[in-house]
């Protein structure tokens, strides 16, 4: 599983943490025999993000989907997770599956507590039918269990 990020606010850091060592990392894992990855990643991680190249969130936005298309490139079972914007709050235990063509939620409602897109990733690895799917989500009022099959 990638999880970790470089926290912004540096271009060159962010492109070696979430897209280089993101891709070393799957390569590493191909080579010690994993078969399964999960990558997380961002709710807007499509090509057309509509991030402008000169917005500071670009080099973000532009890292994390280099390295989701290496994912989706290898024969690893993987499973991107989407998560729109993370939040220190409670988690709830539930959420709400975007589709890969919906548009991207904002404010209030593209937001998501870090503990429940911990859950997600949990379950997704105990949940062989994940595999080759880019889950986006938000907080939501559906049981991650039931949001996942």
């Amino acid at each position: 599983m990638w999880a970790a990020g470089a926290g912004g606010g540096n271009p060159d850091r962010t492109y070696a943490v979430d897209r280089d060592a993101a891709i070393r990392s799957m390569d590493a894992a191909r080579a010690a025999g994993v078969d399964r990855y999960v990558m997380v990643s961002w709710i807007g991680s499509v090509p057309d993000h509509g991030i402008p190249e000169d917005a500071a969130f670009f080099p973000y936005a532009d890292a994390k989907l280099a390295a989701d298309d290496h994912l989706r490139a290898t024969d690893l079972a993987w499973t991107i997770l989407g998560p729109g914007t993370l939040t220190d709050d409670d988690p709830t235990g539930a959420i709400t599956v975007l589709g890969e063509q919906d548009d991207m939620p904002t404010g209030e409602a593209s937001r998501v507590s870090r503990a429940d897109v911990a859950m997600v990733a949990a379950e997704v690895l105990r949940t062989p039918g994940t595999a080759g799917r880019f889950l986006r989500f938000t907080a939501g009022d559906t049981p991650v269990l039931d949001a996942l099959r």
